[in-house]
């Protein structure tokens, strides 16, 4: 079967199921906004967390879901842009990671519509409109999960421009320092672009793209948070996440999103299996849709 004869839920750029309730007017919005002072905190530090984006039964479906499409040899697996059954380069490790899940089941696909996410994401882009710009999916297993490597996420994104750019990480299962919590370096959203080390590789591949008076602000934080629940930072901000040794397993998925008027910096593809844009080009299409558009929304 190819893909061409699969349902590809990136046609629809709306909720499908019933796993969200879309506001219909203005006060309703209010709830899902983020404060002064998490916008504040975010603008100082490069991230702000532990914002509430799941219910538990949401949080069950999705990782029912996962359970599913992790699994190479169905047929809608090649709606994904990239799948890596372990993308570790430590043959003793495990690190799923996988691109492309929204295209798949219906819950996947909605989160990208969550009211809580796009609210706060217009928010912290200076209240634009959002447009997406790819899913991730991140898994360690219990006793011998695979590290993310020190990096910033805008060193993977340099054929998309401006920098203009935002990430939100959300976890399937408690996340704690003993199965492999997400790190933050507070303020290295201010250090400028660095060097990309390998996403998979040695954790501390990054250190020697900085400086001395880097390396010696370089104090990362934990980021532990219960499931359901998430965090958003910069694409400038310093962030990793140490192996998973513990009985439990460390689920997450991963929102990347830019300000709607991003441009294509490439003649290449954006994402692989997705026509190119070309360079100079808005970045906009089945792939990539508006996500929300406050200025409509606030209208209501």
């Amino acid at each position: 079967m190819n893909t061409n004869q699969l349902k590809d839920l990136s046609v629809y750029h709306q909720l499908v199921s019933d796993f969200f309730k879309w506001p219909t007017h203005k006060e309703e919005w209010e709830k899902y906004k983020l404060s002064d002072e998490q916008i504040s905190f975010f603008k100082a530090n490069g991230y702000v967390s532990d914002i509430k984006f799941l219910e538990e039964w949401q949080v069950d479906q999705l990782n029912e879901d996962l359970l599913r499409i992790s699994d190479p040899n169905l047929p809608d697996h090649t709606l994904f842009h990239q799948f890596f059954s372990n993308a570790s380069t430590d043959p003793n490790s495990v690190l799923f990671h996988a691109l492309g899940a929204w295209r798949i089941t219906p819950a996947f696909h909605d989160i990208l519509w969550n009211p809580a996410f796009v609210m706060a994401a217009s928010q912290l882009l200076g209240n634009k409109a959002v447009r997406f710009w790819h899913d991730q999916l991140f898994c360690k297993p219990a006793k011998h999960g695979g590290v993310v490597a020190w990096h910033q996420d805008y060193s993977y994104w340099t054929r998309t421009v401006p920098l203009q750019h935002l990430t939100c990480w959300v976890a399937l299962d408690d996340a704690t320092t003993e199965n492999g919590c997400m790190y933050y370096v507070p303020g290295s959203h201010n250090w400028g672009l660095l060097e990309k080390p390998e996403l998979a590789g040695e954790m501390e591949g990054l250190m020697e793209f900085l400086t001395d008076e880097q390396k010696a602000a370089f104090k990362p934080v934990p980021i532990e948070l219960k499931k359901g629940y998430g965090t958003f930072h910069h694409p400038l901000l310093i962030h990793g996440s140490y192996e998973n040794r513990s009985e439990r397993s460390r689920r997450a998925f991963v929102l990347n999103m830019f300000a709607d008027g991003t441009i294509s910096d490439t003649d290449k593809e954006l994402m692989p299996g997705t026509p190119a844009i070309p360079k100079g080009e808005k970045i906009s299409g089945q792939y990539f849709p508006i996500l929300i558009d406050p200025e409509k929304e606030m209208a209501i």
